[in-house]
């Protein structure tokens, strides 16, 4: 279905998000105490503190990949991005 450049590409972004999200949430709770989490309104997040992890690591997964795929694409020649064939 997709090409082995695209997929070693994705890998190469997947895999380095993976290890940073993961780097990020251990500085992010050195910080802050998931305990002490506020939805925006001021109501406290009333999840248990894995479920407070779990989702804050996917959540850097998914904005680090984001980064990192923009980069990707950043880096790709304007022949390549304007391609016909997509993958």
């Amino acid at each position: 279905m997709f090409s082995p450049a695209f997929r070693q590409q994705a890998l190469q972004v997947l895999w380095p998000s993976f290890l940073m999200a993961g780097v990020l949430e251990m500085l992010l709770f050195a910080v802050v105490d998931p305990g002490d989490l506020q939805w925006f309104g001021g109501t406290p997040i009333d999840w248990p503190r894995q479920a407070v992890y779990t989702a804050t690591f996917f959540i850097c997964w998914g904005v680090m990949a984001v980064s990192g795929g923009l980069t990707v694409l950043l880096m790709k020649s304007d022949s390549d991005v304007n391609r016909q064939d997509p993958f």
